[in-house]
């Protein structure tokens, strides 16, 4: 008997491929949302900063508004950190289905395999059997 050869083994692999890429581009994403996340938290803390160093005894009242400036342009900055956020947090939803989405594409052809390897093992241990069946009779006669 032939040995086992899967027909679409070529289409298997490209939706491995295809799969690891998307997989590639989540992690992507995931990585610019946490850098994000990661500038936001560092900006609050920031502005907790400038904001207690506002109203330090000894400022002028040219020291106070400048640090109300910069607390406004910090606010300005942190505005703008949460749109891009939002809009990379988008971005990886849309990669993980598509993750998914790629996934589930190649277990149907990984189940397929699965199922022909296993008629195949079937046939072959039938035709073994009819063989050693075939033996025994001729030893028998």
């Amino acid at each position: 008997m032939k040995p086992f050869v899967f027909r679409l083994e070529k289409l298997l692999n490209l939706r491995k491929y295809y799969e690891e890429e998307a997989k590639i581009e989540l992690g992507r994403s995931v990585g610019v949302l946490a850098e994000l996340e990661g500038k936001l938290r560092a900006l609050a803390a920031e502005r907790v900063r400038a904001a207690a160093a506002q109203f330090m005894p000894g400022n002028s009242a040219i020291q106070i508004q400048q640090y109300m400036y910069y607390l406004v342009r910090l606010d300005n900055t942190k505005d703008h950190l949460l749109k891009e956020a939002a809009m990379a947090a988008m971005k990886v939803e849309e990669a993980r289905e598509a993750f998914l989405e790629a996934s589930r594409e190649r277990k149907v052809l990984d189940n397929l395999k699965e199922k022909k390897q296993k008629e195949y093992h079937k046939l072959k241990l039938n035709e073994e059997t009819k063989i050693l069946d075939d033996i025994r009779y001729k030893v028998t006669a």
